[in-house]
């Protein structure tokens, strides 16, 4: 870990790093946009860069990637930057997912690293080997949106004919610079697409992909070290608006991220002089105190310029002081230990164990992505909203989640949003005192926030939420103080928080129906569990389930039955598909091989299968002939569907797709079939 000790000589190329860092080469007036004139002064320094280096716009540029050997060299030089951009650059992609358009990733030099895009698009990029070992700098390429971003260290947006070689006229490419702690370009994130097919706002989406990136680079280069987070305004707190600083265990200055620079008002080079006293007007050691209390609330610090700003730190556990630190705050925090299920405590270990993210992940690549990317997050306080159909496992993921956290040994506490009256999800979300309204335990209650205090708050169906609830708990995500009704007294909550919801917040929000506010302060990272129709694992996934169901009995499913089971559409799915297994396993008693009659008649009926009281055997080439009949039917009625519903909702493949509970991607690969 690079660790400063005294600021770079004036001119030195580690001065000239920390400077860019300081301040970005070129400044525009508003994210993922640009004014003509700036837009138009860097593209005219740039062509006349190209046609310095030799290049003519008629020229056929070197579309061949670097050998395998160097290629496998600079991956491995990479792969940190790659371990924190792969994760990022699928949440972008599934962002312009059907754009004709694919996000890429390039080292210092412009050398492409990983690439993701649209099958259709990506046929086209071949053309000019958008693909991994070709490097795209302004030398070898003239102008583009990569190779100019690295040579202006500052976002840029290449648009058609802005392409100094006439051969990529046809894209459009929006770049952002990847700039590492010590101020050093280290790689570019890249969106290119179809020019016909240019939005606005793709600068934007990938200038603040660049931030998640540079950020968790960041966070993960000071291991031993306490980590601020702050920001003038608390609601930014965990947001990519938020400045970050790092400081020695002593409390001398390391570094900071580009917004924490811009809001401590300093060069980096002039920010090595300085001490976590001096910055922001308190010892280190009243640091320490004020996370050895149960539940820390947001610090309010003066910055040496006087401006004030609330903060949050991370006191990392790989220090031997942040260790006892650490243990004293969890002691504090839990008044008693996390109940087990049974006296002998074997079963808590079992539940443990079946439910952490590794038994989850059974070969799914979209869930081995999610999963990735969840770790990546994982007790790093930034929330997690999981979406997904009804009954593809959010609760279960959350479980997940909670159980591998460093907050494991606290409590989980799941809230259904959707199933507690609204007059009564106030009091069960925030407590109540004794006498607070008619009805009211003696006593009071305790709410569910401060029951998880310590562990995790799972809320559910948060869409489902009352608008004036939504506000409350907004103002504790940000003040981290918890009210009860007929209380005039605040108290301190630490909660790690998870949220699902089956709607379309975004809609929601647009219709008055959902706060953008709290939207944005839970949305830390959004995922997606694809339902049971879209996985590849289904075989693992009912072996999985069997095992669960079957008290370790061995127990199989015919081919004939997996057949069917691949072949349906689960509506309901992993409700359906356990509660269906359940009866299976009591209806295959003794034989132990699940068959076409031991599944349920209306589960057949949906299908289209042959009934289990038809004459022909589950085994025989006809049930194979009649199943293909089957499905030759169900894919004429599903083709009717869909026309139906897009022809209901204009051609509106979205809106048709929600109708129907499906993805557009499945909406597109049906009609293309």
């Amino acid at each position: 870990m690079a660790q400063f000790q005294t600021p770079a000589p004036a001119g030195s190329d580690e001065h000239q790093a920390v400077s860019r860092l300081a301040m970005p080469a070129r400044q525009f007036s508003t994210p993922g946009m640009f004014h003509a004139s700036e837009q138009g002064i860097m593209i005219e320094e740039s062509h006349r860069r190209s046609s310095e280096f030799g290049l003519t716009p008629d020229t056929q540029p070197d579309f061949s990637p670097i050998l395998r050997a160097d290629l496998g060299s600079t991956m491995e030089q990479n792969r940190g930057l790659s371990t924190y951009a792969l994760p990022v650059m699928e949440t972008l992609y599934e962002q312009i997912v059907n754009t004709h358009s694919m996000v890429i990733l390039t080292d210092a030099q412009g050398t492409i690293l990983h690439s993701m895009g649209d099958d259709d698009f990506v046929e086209k990029a071949d053309r000019v080997a958008l693909c991994p070992g070709v490097t795209w700098s302004e030398k070898s390429k003239g102008t583009n949106a990569i190779g100019t971003a690295i040579t202006e260290q500052a976002p840029t947006l290449v648009h058609a004919d802005q392409h100094f070689l006439t051969v990529n006229h046809f894209l459009t490419c929006s770049a952002a610079p990847i700039i590492d702690h010590q101020g050093r370009l280290i790689g570019v994130l890249d969106v290119t697409g179809d020019h016909r097919s240019f939005h606005k706002h793709t600068m934007a989406l990938v200038r603040m992909s660049a931030q998640m990136i540079e950020n968790q680079l960041f966070s993960a280069a000071f291991g031993d070290a306490i980590t601020l987070h702050f920001h003038t305004r608390p609601e930014f707190i965990g947001t990519l608006m938020e400045g970050i600083a790092s400081f020695s265990v002593s409390g001398r200055f390391l570094s900071a991220n580009r917004s924490g620079l811009f809001q401590l008002g300093l060069p980096l080079a002039a920010l090595q002089t300085h001490t976590f006293s001096s910055l922001f007007g308190m010892p280190v050691s009243a640091l320490f105190d004020h996370y050895r209390t149960a539940a820390p609330t947001l610090l309010d610090l003066c910055l040496h310029n006087g401006v004030r700003v609330a903060a949050r730190a991370e006191l990392r556990a790989q220090n031997l002081v942040f260790q006892s630190t650490a243990v004293e705050a969890e002691s504090r925090s839990r008044a008693e230990p996390a109940p087990k299920k049974n006296g002998t405590g074997d079963d808590g270990a079992k539940g443990r164990r079946l439910s952490s993210l590794h038994y989850l992940d059974t070969g799914d690549e979209k869930l081995a992505a999610l999963i990735r990317k969840v770790n990546l997050v994982m007790g790093r306080d930034i929330p997690i909203l999981i979406t997904g159909e009804t009954g593809t496992g959010k609760e279960l993921l959350a479980q997940a989640i909670h159980n591998d956290s460093p907050r494991s040994g606290g409590p989980f506490v799941a809230v259904n949003c959707a199933s507690i009256p609204e007059t009564l999800i106030e009091s069960e979300l925030f407590g109540y005192e004794d006498g607070a309204f008619t009805g009211a335990r003696k006593k009071g209650s305790t709410g569910k926030i401060l029951q998880a205090n310590g562990g995790t708050l799972f809320l559910d169906e948060i869409g489902d939420m009352p608008l004036p609830l939504q506000a409350r708990l907004l103002r504790v995500l940000q003040e981290r103080l918890v009210m009860p009704l007929g209380s005039n007294k605040s108290i301190p909550v630490n909660v790690a928080l998870i949220c699902a919801t089956n709607r379309n917040l975004r809609e929601m929000i647009a219709k008055g129906e959902f706060r953008e506010d709290l939207y944005y302060r839970l949305n830390g990272l959004v995922v997606r569990l694809p339902p049971l129709r879209e996985r590849t694992d289904i075989e693992a996934v009912i072996g999985r389930l069997l095992a669960a169901e079957s008290n370790g009995e061995p127990f199989t499913v015919s081919p004939e039955v997996m057949a069917l089971f691949k072949r349906h559409n689960w509506p309901g799915n992993f409700r359906q598909l356990t509660n269906l297994l359940r009866t299976a396993v009591v209806m295959a008693d003794p034989g132990r091989v699940i068959r076409l009659e031991h599944l349920p008649e209306d589960f057949l009926d949906d299908l289209g299968a042959v009934s289990p009281s038809d004459p022909v055997a589950p085994e025989s080439p006809m049930l194979a002939a009649l199943s293909m009949s089957a499905t030759a039917r169900l894919e004429d009625i599903e083709l009717l569907t869909i026309q139906k519903t897009l022809d209901e909702h204009r051609g509106n493949v979205s809106a048709a797709a929600r109708a129907l509970g499906v993805s557009r991607n499945t909406i597109y690969r049906k009609l293309q079939k």
